[in-house]
């Protein structure tokens, strides 16, 4: 069977609450919480404070006890209404569930509250990205970045977005933003992650080779050889162009590099 090549991000980077690589597809590897008759969390107490009940919806969510999380943002909510911070977290818990509808709301909401708020436009991004609307994806990513030029998920985000548009120099661009940022960003993953959409071996051969010349060009030699090989694997038809671009030109002094090119790794069927 095909190993599928998917660039995952961990959700607590791509949201970049505390809690940022995108057609965003969302893996859930493990079972998500949609509701129990048997409720294992008490109801929101009454007298609690708007802070402390967010902090436990924030908790609850991070154990993935999503239902209940959204009760106690909503009590926080009643305790101190309109707060845009609240509406991009329920916003963030219904694109976990993939309630994208609701997402889309809650993130709309915020924004409309908070007009600064870098992180909601981002995930609203994210929501059109799972929609495949990757021109209003590009759009939203670009607003938070223009707000915060800081934040690696976000041009990880852009990236994706525009290599599932096929504009693969726009993306290529974005991934190097984001590597300069934060040269971890493609190697941390979650089992609840967002993943660029490749629906192709050629897209999917072509995103390793782009991410190989990539790392070469910061100086990781291992990684660099790592997504060399995957795309030699996913039969990338340009593979010899690794000679020829100027980003792999000291990769190519590594004996490695030499091994590898020679063994003539052979692609995987799909």
């Amino acid at each position: 069977m095909h190993r599928r090549v998917v660039f995952l991000v961990s959700l607590a980077t791509l949201f970049s609450l505390s809690f940022q690589p995108a057609a965003a597809q969302t893996q859930s590897a493990e079972p998500v919480q949609i509701g129990s008759p048997l409720r294992s969390v008490p109801p929101p107490p009454p007298d609690a404070t708007a802070q402390e009940l967010e902090t436990k919806a924030d908790d609850l969510r991070a154990q993935k006890a999503y239902v209940d999380s959204l009760d106690y943002y909503r009590a926080a909510l009643v305790k101190k209404p309109n707060n845009p911070e609240v509406y991009n977290k329920m916003g963030i818990v219904d694109l976990q569930t993939q309630h994208f509808k609701e997402a889309k709301k809650e993130f709309e909401r915020a924004i409309k509250l908070d007009k600064r708020l870098a992180n909601a436009y981002n995930n609203l991004g994210v929501v059109h990205y799972e929609q495949r609307k990757y021109g209003k994806a590009i759009k939203l990513y670009n607003k938070a970045i223009e707000l915060r030029k800081d934040i690696a998920s976000y041009y990880g985000n852009l990236g994706a977005a525009y290599f599932s548009k096929k504009d693969f120099e726009k993306a290529s661009a974005a991934y190097a933003q984001a590597l300069q940022l934060d040269p971890e960003i493609f190697e941390r993953t979650s089992r609840t992650g967002v993943a660029a959409q490749l629906p192709s071996p050629e897209d999917r051969a072509r995103y390793e080779y782009v991410m190989a010349r990539l790392y070469a060009k910061m100086g990781l030699a291992d990684r660099s050889l790592q997504c060399l090989r995957k795309a030699m694997e996913e039969g990338y038809k340009d593979i010899n162009m690794v000679y020829k671009d100027a980003e792999f030109a000291e990769l190519r002094k590594d004996p490695r590099f030499s091994e590898l090119m020679a063994a003539k790794v052979p692609a995987i069927p799909e």
